[in-house]
């Protein structure tokens, strides 16, 4: 038995996805659709998606903040698994790319659960700690630019409940903040976000090999 995570090869994914995925037909219509993109690299994978649906029903989330929609594929995967009262404010500047976004959760019955704001996400998380909304939620996703994380991060600490859960994206980064050699300026920033929150006794953490590297973040 091994002691580390398996090198993911193309057969063992296509295993994996074989014997685990469940995909409503939306959204691999939306995973499809996006494989086309030329920004295709943006969007995560679809077991990621399925992990993040999962979290939200074990943590009987009703109030989710995502940082980064692109075509839209996590907010429906979180989307679908909220009960009908739940809400996601999702946040993005590209009108072109949350468009798509906006198709998909309508065709699947969802877009009433998703409220996209079209400004920078540091406004509106701070908009929303104005407002007095500090620990009003119970699962926030980040996963925009990699310069903004530590703001992000920061805000999202105080948005999230107590024991509510921050998912960061790309902290492996292609496995370039591993490699001391690798210093462009998106792999400096995951470097140091990934070192900081390692040390952050604010909350506990768990980086997983998942696709391009999640960190899950629970508020003490």
């Amino acid at each position: 038995m091994t002691r580390k995570s398996l090198a993911i090869t193309d057969e063992i994914h296509d295993y994996l996805l074989c014997n685990s995925l469940r995909e409503t037909d939306v959204l691999r219509e939306l995973r499809e659709y996006t494989a086309g993109h030329k920004m295709a690299m943006m969007q995560i994978a679809p077991e990621q998606g399925q992990f993040m649906a999962m979290l939200v029903r074990l943590l009987q989330a009703k109030n989710i903040i995502e940082i980064g929609v692109f075509t839209g594929y996590s907010s429906l995967c979180m989307a679908q698994a909220l009960p009908e009262d739940g809400h996601i404010i999702a946040c993005d500047i590209n009108e072109e790319y949350t468009n798509v976004a906006r198709r998909y959760w309508e065709k699947a019955g969802v877009e009433n659960r998703i409220e996209l704001v079209l400004s920078p996400a540091v406004e509106t998380l701070d908009t929303l700690i104005a407002d007095g909304k500090t620990g009003c939620f119970d699962f926030i996703f980040i996963d925009a630019d990699k310069s903004g994380y530590d703001d992000y991060y920061e805000r999202s600490l105080q948005l999230v409940r107590k024991s509510g859960l921050i998912m960061v994206d790309n902290t492996l980064w292609y496995g370039k903040p591993a490699d001391p050699v690798q210093k462009d300026n998106d792999t400096r920033a995951i470097r140091a976000f990934n070192h900081k929150l390692h040390r952050d006794e604010r909350v506990d953490i768990s980086m997983l090999p998942v696709a391009d590297g999640i960190t899950l973040a629970m508020k003490r």
